[in-house]
């Protein structure tokens, strides 16, 4: 196998070269943002992605910067246990963890920061640089998030729609409020359907908190600023558990993460010609499913092996993709099934529902 570029380093890219680098594949990433650009929310690792992780980064590692989630706990949006079930094995690490780690295991002359790539209109199946210069490659794998650039260009007919359901992100540090949660996974849901508040505890002095909407009940404008999200917060979350209240009134909103969430109409090939797509660049996830870094770890591993294994790469593509789809499809329906109990009224919801899609 020749040489390979890498359009994206986030969790699926890094994953990627971690992968080729441990078969001694010949690679280079090139990222659009900024080195230090690691936005501060995280994610929920079932055992699957765990043990995929485990084949490029050292277990120990990995968990000294997250923490292992004992129950899920549902709750009323008062603070009134509705269900819980034990998890097994469910770990939650913040993003710029992972991305850290990750990038630990990556030559930095093998990643290029500061650098958007396009196809190139001309030479089918190259990358052309901002400058117009080509990249000497001659594999592409395409990892550049749920609204991938260049799977917009390539399959051009694709239909994105948006998804009846955003998130408010962020990340607070504070003792005293990581000292009063058990490591258990705390959701509150409000009676009416269509918002939740979700809180995992990472580490002693820090937690993850997300809140889940119904962008059709409330509105929040894209380009609102810092302070009108956080009085916005503050106006929905003030009845709440005093738990979910002490949160929003004493987080830091400096770095607060709006999620618009998209999703595909229908899944495109995951490749075409010498580019493969991976993770969310290949099939966007919405995020009940809690499947989002576990399948693009799947994915750069099966790829990888066909890469190795495979003669040319259309037929490692191809085998990749008879692989991956199933599954990717699975988690599809089960994310709308769990959009759809999300958007009902809590005494509509199935009880106990967990908020992981499963294969």
């Amino acid at each position: 196998m020749n040489k390979i570029a890498v359009v994206g380093a986030g969790i699926s890219g890094l994953s990627i070269a971690n992968y080729l680098e441990k078969h001694q594949l010949d690679y280079h990433i090139y990222e659009r943002r900024k080195k230090d650009d690691l936005t501060g929310h995280g994610f929920l690792l079932p055992k699957e992605g765990i043990d995929y992780l485990s084949q490029i980064i050292e277990p120990s590692v990995l968990f000294k910067h997250g923490n292992f989630l004992k129950k899920y706990i549902r709750y009323s949006h008062n603070g009134k246990i509705l269900a819980q079930k034990d998890l097994n094995d469910v770990f939650v690490i913040s993003r710029s963890a992972l991305i850290h780690i990750l990038a630990h295991n990556i030559p930095a002359e093998k990643i290029s920061y500061e650098e958007t790539v396009m196809p190139c209109p001309i030479q089918k199946g190259k990358l052309r640089k901002q400058d117009g210069t080509y990249i000497d490659s001659d594999v592409t794998i395409v990892s550049d998030g749920s609204k991938s650039r260049i799977r917009r260009e390539i399959f051009q007919e694709e239909t994105m729609k948006t998804v009846q359901e955003n998130e408010i992100v962020n990340i607070i540090k504070c003792k005293d409020i990581a000292a009063s949660l058990e490591d258990n996974f705390m959701k509150y849901h409000h009676e009416d359907g269509g918002l939740t508040f979700g809180i995992l505890k990472l580490s002693e002095d820090t937690v993850l908190w997300y809140c889940q909407f119904d962008n059709k009940k409330y509105k929040i404008s894209e380009t609102s600023s810092v302070e009108s999200l956080k009085s916005h917060m503050f106006e929905i979350f003030k009845d709440w558990d005093p738990m979910v209240s002490s949160i929003v009134k004493g987080s830091n909103y400096e770095n607060v993460h709006l999620w618009r969430v998209y999703e595909l109409e229908k899944l495109n090939p995951f490749y075409k010609d010498n580019t493969v797509f991976i993770g969310d660049a290949a099939h966007p996830l919405i995020p009940f499913t809690s499947q989002g870094v576990t399948s693009a770890l799947k994915d750069s591993f099966v790829l990888t092996q066909y890469l190795a294994s495979e003669k040319n790469s259309s037929d490692a593509f191809r085998k990749y993709e008879a692989e991956r789809k199933p599954e990717i499809e699975i988690h599809i329906r089960n994310g709308r099934i769990l959009l759809d109990q999300f958007l009902k009224p809590l005494d509509q919801q199935t009880e106990n529902i967990l908020p992981i899609s499963y294969k």
